[in-house]
This record gives C-alpha cells, sequence and structure tokens, in this order.
C-alpha cells in the first residue's frame, strides 16, 4: 500500500502532473535534456530522471517492508468486514493472529511474523476499516438481575421454541443498545467506517439545533420483574 507522505495530496498531484508534462516534452523532442525539463517544470532531476528510466511513482507502489501481499491483506480485509456483518468484530490481537496465520500458510523458513504496531498501520492503509471502543456490560445492571427471573424466562423462550419447532435461524436479536455476549470489559474492535451517507447523516443532524438522534429504549428491567411468564406464555399461544 501507499506510503504515507508528509506533504499535502494535492501538491504530489500538482508535481506528478508536471512531470508527466515534462516526460511528454522530452519524448516528443521539444525539450533536449533532461536538466531543462527539470528547472523549465520546476520538478526535481532526479526525480524525472529515475521516472524516464522506468522507475515507476513511489505512492502508487506497496512499500518494500510490505509482509503481506496485496491480494492477502484484501482476504484479510473481507474477513475483518464479514465478522463484522455478523456480529462480531475482531479485536485488534484476532486481526494480528490471522495475519501470522496467512504468513505460516507460505511454508516459508524462519516464519515471518508481523510487529505490534502492524494492525494500526494495517488499518491505516485500508480507506473501508477503523477501530473504536466495544462498549462492556454494565456492571451496575449485571449486580441487579435475578438469576431466577431470568431462568424463568429462558424456559419460557425454550418451551414456546419447542411447541411451536421455531428454528433457531428464525431468531434475531433487535436490541441494538445491547451488549456482546461474553464481553465483561471494554475492548477496541476493528469495525467499517461510516458510508458517505451515514457521515452526511452525521453532519446534517449536527448542523441544526433542532434535530438530534439517540437511542431507542432498550425493555426496561423494573418492567421485566413484573411480567407474568403465564401471561406472556398466553400470549406466544395466541400467536
Amino acid at each position: 500500500m501507499p506510503p504515507i507522505r508528509s506533504q499535502s495530496a494535492s501538491k504530489l498531484e500538482q508535481q506528478e502532473g508536471r512531470l508527466l508534462l515534462a516526460i511528454q516534452a522530452l519524448q516528443n523532442g521539444d525539450i533536449s535534456s533532461i536538466t531543462l525539463a527539470a528547472r523549465t517544470f520546476s520538478i526535481p532531476r532526479t526525480t524525472l530522471r529515475d521516472r524516464l528510466s522506468g522507475c515507476s511513482q513511489r505512492s502508487t507502489t506497496r512499500a518494500n517492508s510490505s509482509k503481506l501481499t496485496a491480494i492477502e491483506e484484501e482476504s484479510l480485509q473481507k474477513w475483518i468486514l464479514s465478522m463484522d456483518s455478523r456480529g462480531s468484530a475482531p479485536r485488534p490481537s484476532m486481526v494480528q493472529e490471522m495475519a501470522n496465520l496467512l504468513l505460516e500458510k507460505r511454508g516459508t523458513t524462519p516464519v515471518i511474523l508481523v510487529g505490534e504496531k502492524w494492525v494500526y498501520n494495517f488499518i491505516k492503509r485500508r480507506p473501508l476499516l477503523s477501530s473504536r471502543f466495544l462498549r462492556r456490560y454494565n456492571y451496575e445492571r449485571a449486580k441487579c438481575e435475578d438469576p431466577k427471573i431470568i431462568g424463568e424466562w429462558f424456559n419460557l423462550v425454550q418451551k414456546t421454541i419447542i411447541q411451536f419447532g421455531i428454528d433457531p435461524d428464525d431468531i434475531y436479536n433487535f436490541d441494538k443498545t445491547g451488549f456482546a455476549m461474553g464481553l465483561i470489559v471494554t475492548v477496541k474492535v476493528i469495525i467499517p467506517v461510516l458510508s458517505v451517507g451515514e457521515k452526511w447523516v452525521y453532519n446534517f443532524i449536527k448542523r441544526y439545533p433542532s434535530l438530534s438522534s439517540r437511542f431507542l429504549r432498550r425493555y426496561n428491567y423494573e418492567r421485566a420483574k413484573c411480567e407474568d411468564p403465564k401471561i406472556i406464555g398466553e400470549w406466544f399461544n395466541l400467536i
């Protein structure tokens, strides 16, 4: 992937345009020497000489130190997007392990491994990826939950599934403000970046004070404690 440049993208584009014009002028015979062409188009003489010798533009060339090939990095990105679409966004350590697994499959000796900062740089090179912290399961919420009530609810759900022959693939979780099962601490995960449309909506809401965004309220715990399993069962029987 292209290396990170200190110069702005616009300056690089302008210099590349002048380089192409200089090469065209030399090839057409309008200018006789490389030095004169470099001075005329205000570009480095060594850069023009290297480009004429067949060197490609550095900003479009993969870094020499890249450990994964372009195809391997593309496969890794598809795996990350696939994991996120299934609600299991991978952690940086998991991405690092997967990268090392790809290198191990090459069968080279000794086995090449990626470094600690490799995942961070990989995300910076991939415009479709970003990282954020995943919210942990709230400790105060966990302390207030009654195992008996939770057990009765799960028993009722299981009884309903068996009674009506519901396929597990037809059961969905619509609680967007919920938590990831098995997650008890706040961790960083790798996810897709916001699409252009999603960013536009976010910025649009910020520009207008009369608008705001919020999470839909989750099922209230106090309300759940008062639910009668018998009434819930009758409702499932009705549907």
